[in-house]
């Protein structure tokens, strides 16, 4: 079993590492047509795919990411370094994200990094989140060997045939049961980032009101004389 691990994680080290993400100096710097996009993905993340007939990035999809807000558009048909770097968070989004999703945790990202001159940029996002790359596959490969080693340690009372297939059925149900949970904790997350979003301008018209009534409150009351004015209009009508 020792032995088995060892090499089931050589193999996916080897996988890992063929699977590099794409740095942000490996992007050109000028602004790229449709065509020049897509090639370039897919070029950039062709051992990503799990058949070779598989498209990282087409036509349909640039147009509908934009469609549904999840893309800012492009400038005369061309796409700058930042389009690219958010269709990057997009394509490693949409596997276990909705459209709605992901537009909730893009937008604030494009609202105020993308294409900003003064400041922080979609550049600046991307390579610090991806800074944590080398860090977090080291931990995934000891979690995963951790699992596949207790996989291969059940349905030890049945047949001797069934065994290796079962032992993957195993493994398969245990990162499947890691995704559900990490998935649904993402999820959440997005909620409530929703909630807090469409609750804000409840508070802050709530908190306008208070201010408009402290200051009705403090604001000096002047009672204008009706009586004298009677008066005085009596008086002008009787001269």
């Amino acid at each position: 079993m020792e032995n088995d691990v060892k090499e089931f994680l050589s193999e996916l080290l080897k996988q890992l590492k063929s699977i590099d993400y794409i740095k942000p100096e490996d992007i050109p710097n000028i602004d790229l047509y449709m065509d020049q996009v897509t090639t370039f993905m897919d070029e950039q993340l062709a051992a990503s795919k799990r058949y070779e007939s598989d498209k990282i990035l087409t036509k349909t999809m640039i147009n509908n990411y934009a469609k549904n807000n999840l893309l800012p558009s492009p400038d005369k048909k061309k796409y700058s370094k930042e389009h690219v770097l958010t269709l990057l968070f997009i394509y490693y989004f949409k596997n276990i994200l909705s459209i709605n999703d992901i537009r909730s945790i893009l937008n604030p990202l494009t609202e105020k990094y993308f294409g900003n001159d003064d400041g922080f940029t979609m550049q600046d996002v991307y390579t610090e989140v991806f800074s944590l790359e080398a860090e977090e596959s080291q931990k995934l490969l000891k979690d995963l060997g951790k699992k596949y080693k207790i996989a291969g340690e059940t349905f030890e009372d049945f047949p001797d045939e069934d065994q290796k297939f079962l032992h993957t059925f195993s493994f398969i149900c245990m990162l499947s049961f890691d995704v559900y949970i990490k998935k649904m904790l993402i999820e959440r997350m997005i909620d409530n980032l929703n909630e807090k979003k469409r609750l804000l301008p409840m508070k802050i018209h709530i908190q306008e009101r208070k201010v408009k009534k402290q200051a009705q409150i403090n604001e000096p009351v002047f009672l204008f004389p009706y009586d004298k004015l009677i008066l005085f209009v009596r008086a002008i009508l009787h001269a």
